[in-house]
């Protein structure tokens, strides 16, 4: 099954929030991943089933990053808000690194979301989103 990462810096939240709902057909054909307040929020405000990881400065990118590695992420939606400085920007750094070394999708905008989740549903038969 298709695996695919949500991560959502707190400004951005709204609008991966806003685009689960947008796609929730097509997600709700993934195994969705998250990290913690993320994957809290998506859960409570989509109802789509996400298993949640450790929330981002707590080690939750590093863990999706660790998935990356062993091949099991198909892709990640992280909308990253690119004006306000992270307390773990070396994690978030390392995150995309290990994206680029094992050529897993990465969508940092609403709009490479959009490209990245169309490709998918393309990838596995599924009609149009809207």
């Amino acid at each position: 099954m298709t695996r695919v990462a949500l991560i959502a810096h707190d400004d951005e939240k709204p609008e991966l929030i806003d685009l689960a709902t947008e796609y929730d057909e097509t997600l709700e054909s993934f195994e969705l991943i998250a990290t913690g307040t993320t994957g809290k929020r998506v859960i409570e405000e989509t109802g789509l089933d996400v298993e949640r990881k450790a929330s981002g400065p707590l080690g939750g990118d590093m863990m999706i990053g660790a998935e990356v590695a062993e091949g099991r992420i198909d892709a990640i939606i992280f909308l990253r808000d690119p004006l306000t400085a992270q307390p773990h920007e070396p994690d978030i750094t390392a995150l995309l690194r290990i994206c680029d070394v094992h050529d897993t999708p990465l969508a940092t905008t609403r709009t490479s979301a959009e490209y990245v989740l169309d490709g998918l549903r393309r990838e596995h038969g599924q009609g149009s989103n809207n």
